[in-house]
Parts: structure tokens; C-alpha cells; sequence
């Protein structure tokens, strides 16, 4: 089964099969190319993910020490100590357990005096490490990826992005459980990033990811769905639990 202009569609029964998979894979790549640039995205479903790449580092299966990582997004706004921080959530489940090296983590500055500037700087940093071998998303219910979230237009570059509510609602567990606590802006990167990844990984676990991922993957390439221009990748891999899956296998075959 595959999805138009996708590579593959991995459908897997549980989540924790998923993150095992996609971790796997991760380890394949690094093994290929140590010196891999990874974009990586923060929130619930990646949290099995890279329990999974913690547990593998620690048996000695895979090593970050070569690898780049990037930020997808931050929240704009936050105090540089804020625990709500996505830099603060990687380094909590991911970096802290590995050998990546500090100087190959690229954060975006949520706290950045000139928000435009810092998404500038961002995107100077992601030519000067060639582009994302690797992106690693995940998709909103309202099928944004990354914070790049629907409207009339999408924005290629990386750029300050006005969270859609259905976004914040989603983000709210991050603030006590309190919407109106969450950010209204966050910095991005853009669309042509993730477009010219070198191979794109979107997961998705959740029947609530169900109706969503129809759009995306089977729906017209629409801003209104950023999600659904990953199509036009040529090295799509999509991985789903059978809750995902929902009732769409014969729409997604």
C-alpha cells in the first residue's frame, strides 16, 4: 500500500511497534552515514520514538557523535529556562541520553529579541550543514507539520508562525492544561526545508490522526492541509498503528 508519491506506507499494530520501527530505521541511516543531519520534532507521538533510540544508544547499537540535529519549531515567547520549551523537551528525552554533541544541536532562539532575524540565522544554518538528510515529523489533527499550519499560502522558509487554536488546545498540556497559556506565535522552519529533506519519515499514531491523514495523503495538495504537499515527496515513508490506519485502507492502498 502507498500513498501517491510516497515511497512506502508502513502500517504497524501499536504505537510502540511504530517507535521501534521508525527507531530502527534511524539506526540503519546513521549506520549508512554517521554524519547524518536530522531534523526532529517534539510532543506526544515521537516520546516512544526516542525512548527507543535512548535504549539502543545505551546497548551500544547506535552513536549520535557525528550526527547534526535540528529544532523543527519553538515556541516564541518562552524565557530561555521555561520547562515548556521544545529545546528543553529534546534535551529531557533525547539528548541528555546520547552523544550528541553540543555543537551539533541547532536550537531555535524561542526568546529571540528579533524573531525574523532568528529564523534567518536558522535557515543560514541549515545550508551551511547541506540541507536535512533526514525529517522527522509528526502531523497536527488540523494537518500542519512542523508549525507550518493551514491558510491561503504556505511559507517556504523558516518564518514566525501564528499557532491555529486547535494547535494550542493540542500544546495545552505543556501549560497545566490551559490553552490560553500556550504561545500564539512559534518559529518554524518552512515547507521548502522539509520538501527537500532527503527522506522524509511522517508518524502517526491515534485514531484521532484517522481523518487527518486521509486529507493529507489522498485530499488535494492544499495549503489548508500543509501536510498533504509531503505527496510530492519522492522519498515519503509514512508509518501508522492500526488506529491511525482508522478505516482508510482501502482509501491509502
Amino acid at each position: 500500500m502507498r500513498p501517491p508519491g510516497a515511497q512506502t506506507l508502513r502500517v504497524l499494530p501499536t504505537a510502540e511497534a511504530v517507535a521501534e520501527a521508525v527507531a530502527e530505521r534511524l539506526v540503519e541511516a546513521l549506520a549508512r552515514n554517521p554524519e547524518l543531519v536530522l531534523a526532529l520534532p517534539t510532543g506526544r507521538t515521537p516520546l516512544l520514538l526516542y525512548r527507543h533510540l535512548v535504549a539502543l544508544h545505551r546497548e551500544g547499537r547506535v552513536s549520535f557523535s557525528r550526527a547534526t540535529a535540528f529544532q523543527l519549531d519553538e515556541l516564541l515567547g518562552l524565557a530561555p529556562d521555561h520547562p515548556a520549551r521544545f529545546a528543553a523537551y529534546l534535551t529531557r528525552h533525547l539528548f541528555q541520553h546520547v552523544d550528541l554533541a553540543q555543537e551539533r544541536i541547532q536550537r531555535l532562539d524561542g526568546a529571540a529579541a528579533d524573531p525574523e532575524a532568528e529564523c534567518a540565522r536558522y535557515e543560514d544554518a541549515l545550508a551551511a550543514a547541506g540541507g536535512l538528510d533526514v525529517a522527522l515529523l509528526g502531523i497536527g489533527d488540523n494537518g500542519h507539520v512542523a508549525f507550518n499550519e493551514p491558510g491561503p499560502t504556505l511559507q517556504a522558509r523558516a518564518h514566525v508562525a501564528v499557532l491555529a487554536r486547535q494547535t494550542r488546545e493540542a500544546n495545552a498540556g505543556l501549560f497545566a492544561g490551559e490553552p490560553s497559556h500556550v504561545p500564539t506565535h512559534a518559529l518554524t522552519l518552512g515547507m521548502a526545508a522539509l520538501l527537500q529533506a532527503r527522506e522524509v519519515h511522517l508518524v502517526a499514531t491515534g485514531a484521532s490522526k484517522a481523518d487527518i491523514l486521509r486529507a493529507a495523503l489522498r485530499g488535494p495538495l492544499t495549503p489548508q492541509v500543509p501536510a498533504s504537499f509531503l505527496q510530492l515527496h519522492p522519498r515519503l515513508s509514512v508509518w501508522l498503528d492500526t488506529a491511525a490506519l482508522g478505516q482508510n485502507e482501502a482509501a491509502l492502498s
